[in-house]
């Protein structure tokens, strides 16, 4: 098994990457180009962009440049809270697609709950499934709740829900309840913004296995069964965090990991972007 053939199976049997590659802030067009090249030679396949990031074309365009065929890749993008809607979304990603020089996405995600076009916005994802805009249709940002109040009028669920996880900020019961109803947990920010590579206790354990914190970080994320997005800009770094299948964590080594929790977020709690229905001042 390596980064590019583990896959995993979704709820609607598309199979996805376990491991991609994420472009949150990435907005140097040089860079952005440097950086997709990296990861495609590194064994990347799983794109993972969205309409906040103002990205969508760089990666078009990169994937492009580099002739890649569009069936090798996984290109993953998100609905803006602003482009939420019924008409709007579809809208919206129409003109993603054409950022992103492609005739649809492989995964479309709702990028944060907001109360004002809740079912709306779903009703939106399933009809652009219907219209084979996109292959697979999730969300990201989701809390329980969210998900369950969405099950009371969704004709399909969400297949992922991409969510912050890292050894600070574990979710543990929010994975045991995707586990339940068959979700995908996609691990955004899987480093925890990098606030965490000088855990003491998790520099032990890298030191141990004679591995990088990070590598020691992904494959806890890999052995738990969640999806993983990883983003850097250094063609070392990209490598480094793709060369994690050559070795395991034991069962006392994931309960370190595991002990580091401290539900502390990096970014926007769901809730008050749901209530109010933007990225609040944080």
């Amino acid at each position: 098994m390596n980064i590019s053939d583990n896959l995993l199976t979704l709820a609607d049997g598309n199979k996805m990457p376990q491991q991609g590659f994420g472009v949150y802030k990435i907005t140097n067009h040089q860079e952005f180009s440097d950086s997709i090249k990296a990861a495609w030679e590194s064994g990347y396949r799983l794109f993972d962009t969205a309409q906040m990031y103002e990205n969508e074309q760089f990666l078009g365009e990169a994937l492009h440049n580099l002739q890649v065929p569009r069936a090798k890749t996984f290109i993953t993008t998100k609905i803006s809270e602003a482009n939420q809607g019924y008409n709007n979304t579809i809208v919206s990603l129409k003109a993603s697609l054409t950022k992103l020089q492609t005739d649809y996405v492989d995964l479309l995600l709702i990028h944060w709950p907001i109360n004002t076009e809740f079912f709306d916005t779903w009703r939106a994802f399933e009809d652009l499934k219907k219209e084979g805009l996109t292959k697979s249709i999730g969300v990201s940002n989701y809390g329980m709740v969210h998900l369950q109040y969405l099950a009371t009028q969704a004709h399909e669920l969400p297949v992922v829900n991409q969510i912050e996880v890292s050894p600070y900020m574990s979710q543990k019961p929010l994975l045991k309840f995707h586990q339940e109803h068959n979700i995908v947990t996609q691990a955004w920010s899987p480093l925890g913004r990098g606030k965490i590579l000088n855990d003491p206790v998790l520099v032990e354990l890298a030191q141990t296995k004679k591995r990088s914190v990070a590598q020691v970080i992904l494959r806890w994320h890999l052995q738990n069964g969640v999806s993983f997005i990883p983003k850097s800009t250094h063609a070392t770094r990209i490598a480094e965090n793709a060369a994690i299948y050559d070795f395991e964590l034991s069962k006392s080594e994931m309960a370190i990991v595991d002990s580091a929790n401290k539900n502390h977020r990096v970014s926007k709690e769901p809730e008050l972007v749901y209530e109010f229905g933007e990225q609040y001042p944080y």
